[in-house]
């Protein structure tokens, strides 16, 4: 219930300036330095701002506990806004292994932190330590292998261009956190924790996994886009092949979870959250077109096109909500089912809004989506219609089922030569990556 402030309190942490000092062509250390105080101030204020407003918080929930958590949420936005610099400068430089290295870190100490606080004192309190753990160890990590450090505060030259591309991402993550935590809070409010529970594990339980592909993906993608613009041919060559193998790798993956969502729910979370099973499914179908449609952002982005971007974001948004608020009689399922619903009436809108500039157009895109769309369809339908066998082990079944959703994929995916095209790059990829390896060992 308190996630959704911080979330939102926390897009203006950044104000899209990291985004900013990797997207440029050429950035001096001046500019780095106006941004980082920038970023400074802003969170500082942003952390004050949710100290004082814990109260109010508490009251709209009718929950103190809620209050008291948000209060307490400013110190992860402070720490947040500190890193953000050094963090950015780490991206520029494209060095990817400190910033994993960083990253597994945080993730290494905080649920250390959680563990250990819930093993002693069970509550929701454990959540936030090993929240507030994870922002610092990220911090302190940016900060000493960027090798960077500030000098006074001052203005740089061209800070307002940075300001100004910053802002448009900004105005799209503002957006967007409405069309992805604006379903919590209705639901939080109107149908009470429990239903809340149920929808919030479902959606990050799906999120996660899709998480661990697209964030990864895009640290690199924008760095490296970004410098392949000014070539249209290989910034379209690059794009179109990463398009294809973060497909080929992350869709039948979710089709499987979404054909198979009322026997995996109880393996993964325990009986007890059996009835998140329908809201995981019906999730699962927004969830097959978010691969795709989570990748125009490294065109907008890459290209500078952040003002189109907020107002893609805005008009998300928009119908994000109104699915929301025509699901919500229908309780959880009927949100998850409505946002399903809205996801596949913005995806043509967005392939038509963000082809009508750049290297990149519509046919482009389907040619390299459409072998894929069709192979999870074709895995949706097989673990469907297959019959379910008596088996003592459902891990062995979720198993089988999963091999079996690659395996329909993989020949539907095939019979098309644009998905030819993609399975031959990466048995190439592999290969390169498997001799690689044997030459290093």
């Amino acid at each position: 219930m308190a996630w959704p402030i911080l979330a939102f309190a926390n897009l203006f942490s950044d104000l899209g300036l990291s985004q900013a000092v990797v997207q440029k062509s050429s950035i001096t250390r001046e500019e780095i330095n106006t941004l980082f105080w920038i970023n400074l101030a802003v969170s500082g204020g942003l952390a004050l701002i949710l100290a004082l407003l814990g109260p109010l918080v508490g009251i709209f929930y009718r929950d103190e506990r809620t209050g008291f958590l948000t209060s307490a949420m400013s110190l992860t936005t402070l720490a947040s806004g500190f890193g953000a610099q050094p963090g950015a400068i780490l991206n520029r430089r494209m060095e990817f292994g400190f910033l994993a290295i960083i990253d597994a870190a945080g993730a290494i100490a905080g649920l250390s932190i959680s563990v250990a606080w819930a093993l002693i004192a069970p509550s929701y309190w454990a959540l936030y330590a090993g929240a507030l753990v994870s922002a610092l160890v990220q911090t302190l990590g940016s900060w000493l292998a960027a090798g960077w450090a500030p000098s006074r505060p001052r203005l740089a030259a061209g800070w307002r261009e940075l300001l100004n591309f910053g802002a448009g991402l900004t105005g799209f993550n503002v957006a967007n956190f409405f069309a992805r935590n604006f379903d919590n809070v209705l639901i939080g409010r109107f149908l009470g924790t429990v239903a809340l529970g149920l929808y919030d594990r479902a959606y990050k339980l799906l999120l996660f996994p899709l998480q661990q592909i697209n964030n990864p993906l895009s640290r690199v993608m924008y760095p490296a886009l970004s410098r392949l613009v000014a070539d249209p041919g290989r910034y379209r060559s690059a794009y179109l092949r990463t398009l294809g193998q973060l497909l080929l790798v992350a869709l039948p993956g979710v089709a499987f979870m979404t054909a198979t969502a009322d026997d995996l729910i109880p393996v993964l979370l325990g009986e007890k959250w059996r009835a998140a099973g329908p809201i995981f499914g019906a999730l699962g179908f927004a969830g097959l077109l978010q691969p795709l449609n989570n990748t125009s952002g490294w065109l907008f982005i890459s290209q500078g096109r952040t003002s189109e971007f907020m107002r893609w974001g805005i008009l998300g948004a928009v119908t994000s909500v109104i699915a929301f608020t025509m699901g919500l009689p229908y309780g959880p399922f009927g949100v998850a089912a409505a946002y399903a619903a809205s996801e596949y009436f913005r995806t043509p809108l967005l392939w038509w809004y963000v082809a009508r500039r750049g290297p990149i157009g519509v046919y482009d895109v389907m040619r390299t989506a459409l072998p894929h769309l069709a192979g999870v369809a074709a895995s949706l339908l097989g673990l469907w219609v297959t019959p379910k066998f008596p088996i003592s082990s459902p891990i062995f079944g979720l198993v089988s089922a999963l091999l079996m959703s690659y395996a329909i994929s993989l020949l539907v995916i095939l019979s098309f030569p644009a998905g030819r095209e993609t399975i031959t790059r990466s048995v190439s990829l592999a290969g390169g990556l498997w001799r690689r390896l044997r030459m290093e060992g």
